[in-house]
Formats: C-alpha cells, sequence, structure tokens
C-alpha cells in the first residue's frame, strides 16, 4: 500500500510513518515543516501541493491541525484556513486520485460543552451518540472537517473513517492549576481512567481504520483507552473518584501511597470506546490497570512508540 500522512513532522503524524514504514508500505508525508519523516513540505492548503502528493496514493491518514494551545496564539481564520479548507483540498485530492481510504484524525474536544454535565447530575457517559457541542473555535473546526468527510462519502462515495482521538500528547498540561497540584506523571496515569490513550493504541485505531473503511463506507469512533468504570459508577464520580477508583482497581491506591500520588477528587466525563473495539476490532492495549501493574513492577508506562517519537512540542 502506498499511503499519504499529513502532519507527517508532528507526534502522531510521525508515529504512523514508523509504523507503515515498518510494516512494509510506502508513505508519504507532508508537512509544513521539514522532518526526518516528511518527503514533502508543503501546505495541506495548496491544492498543487496536495495533488503532487496523491500520485499512486490509496490510503490518507489526515493528521495535520491546528490543535487546542493554539486557541490562545492563532486566528479564528487561522483555525478555518487548516482544519476546515486544508481537509476540503486533501478530500478534493483523494477523490480526483482515487483514494481507497480517508482516515481523518478528530478529537473528542468536539464534544465541547456536552462534556460537562450540569452540577448535581451523575457524569457524562459520552459514546458517539452524544451530539457535540463545540466551545471553541479548535471544537467548531474539527466538527466541521468531520461533517466535510461525511459529505464526501454521502455524495461522492469516497470512504471516510473519523476517529475522535482523547488526549496522547506527552506535553504537561495546559491548566497551570492542574500542573501545580499534580505531578506530569500522576496526572496522565489518572487520565486513562476516562480521557487519555496511548500512542501506540491510536496508531492501531489508525491502521485498522484504513483497513475496514471499504466495510465502513463513513463511521466516527472515540479512541481512548478502556476505561475500568461501568454506567453505574457515574453518579458516585462526580462525588468521590477515588472510592470508585479504588472499587474497580483496587490495587491502585497503594502505588499511589508509594509514590506520593493522589486521586483527582471528581470525574465529569468517561469516554466509551466499545464502538471503535466491535466495529473495527481495535484491541487498546495500554489501560489504567496495566499501567499500575507496570508501575508496580518498575516497567515504563509509555508505549516503545511513544518513547520513540518523545516530545514534538505544539507547533
Amino acid at each position: 500500500m502506498r499511503a499519504l500522512v499529513t502532519g507527517s513532522s508532528g507526534h502522531l503524524g510521525e508515529a504512523l510513518v514508523r509504523s507503515l514504514r515498518e510494516l512494509g508500505h510506502e508513505v508519504a508525508g507532508l508537512d509544513i515543516r521539514a522532518g526526518q519523516f516528511t518527503t514533502r513540505v508543503g501546505s495541506i492548503c495548496d491544492s498543487s501541493c496536495v495533488s503532487a502528493c496523491m500520485r499512486g496514493v490509496q490510503a490518507i491518514f489526515h493528521v495535520a491541525t491546528l490543535h487546542r494551545p493554539h486557541v490562545d496564539t492563532h486566528s479564528r481564520q487561522a483555525f478555518v484556513d487548516t482544519n476546515i479548507a486544508g481537509t476540503l483540498a486533501l478530500l478534493e485530492g483523494a477523490m480526483a486520485a482515487g483514494v481507497a481510504a480517508f482516515v481523518f484524525t478528530s478529537t473528542t474536544s468536539v464534544f465541547g460543552d456536552a462534556l460537562v454535565p450540569p452540577a448535581g447530575a451523575p457524569a457524562a457517559w459520552l459514546t458517539e451518540e452524544v451530539q457535540p457541542i463545540p466551545k471553541n473555535i479548535y471544537g467548531v473546526t474539527k466538527a466541521a472537517a468531520e461533517d466535510l468527510c461525511h459529505l464526501f462519502h454521502r455524495n461522492q462515495g469516497l470512504q471516510c473513517v473519523v476517529l475522535r482521538t482523547s488526549r496522547f500528547f506527552p506535553e504537561q498540561d495546559f491548566d497551570p492549576a492542574v500542573r501545580e497540584a499534580y505531578a506530569d506523571d500522576n496526572i496522565k496515569i489518572n487520565e486513562y481512567l476516562y480521557r487519555r490513550v496511548d500512542l501506540e493504541d491510536v496508531v492501531s485505531a489508525h491502521l485498522l481504520a484504513a483497513e475496514h473503511a471499504p466495510r465502513v463506507g463513513f463511521g466516527r469512533y472515540i479512541i481512548s483507552a478502556t476505561t475500568p468504570f461501568l454506567p453505574g459508577d457515574m453518579a458516585d464520580l462526580r462525588r468521590n473518584a477515588a472510592l470508585v477508583a479504588s472499587h474497580r482497581v483496587p490495587d491502585y491506591r497503594a502505588e499511589y501511597v508509594r509514590r506520593g500520588w493522589k486521586m483527582v477528587p471528581r470525574i465529569d466525563r468517561v469516554y466509551i470506546n466499545r464502538r471503535a473495539r466491535d466495529e473495527l476490532g481495535w484491541q487498546p492495549r495500554y489501560d489504567f490497570q496495566r499501567l499500575i501493574d507496570r508501575l508496580r513492577s518498575g516497567d515504563e508506562v509509555r508505549s516503545p512508540l511513544a518513547r520513540a517519537v518523545g516530545s514534538k512540542g505544539y507547533r
């Protein structure tokens, strides 16, 4: 297979290029910045550049984007140009080139204000059936790009799979209050309970999405670590997350005490990945229980791929 990966000098883009090449695929990488895994420097908004990258391509992994932290540094127009117009250029290029599978990397941030229930309500059990309510330009443009993918499937028959990924970047939390209250590793391990996923698992979901695109046609999937929580836990999670976590993963508490870590007091949303597991055959390997086991045995909690890619920063 010949594949095109956009954002190939970035975090997930590099991971995809690495993994595809290791599997024996021919990969072209497109990014606005040069990098070891980028074969062409250019913009996804440049139709001539996009067309040149499409020759012989059978699958597109569209990763390039402006991220949530860029809301503070980039204009709303920049988000529209990159996240919407850039996606449109790639979709049009894919149709013209007869690409068989288009995999779009979206985000759980599209859910926006649907993430936080009203005071006194249980935590949100977030599946693909929940209607997104984007709360910033990032969420709006990613949701619009998802809809463009759906439009091209309905009107042009392009096979598109949208993956709404939860947090997988290794950078520090952008909320200073969170950084002040918790050690960085403590923050990230907590998040595997409800809103984080390892890079290796994100990559495996993308590869499966491309493989199953002809059968799926169009689909949206939440890509997040498998939670130990059940629907009946949602009310208690908003009152005492530590109690619920100790009930579902009893041995976490001793390891947290040993490290001087603490659980978040409340959890207001939990991402559910069942559709991706059922329909794509996705089997994420890194969840909260596995990470507690690895912490206890002194093993590295990050996957080998996550360690190899390292920190890229929000460029």
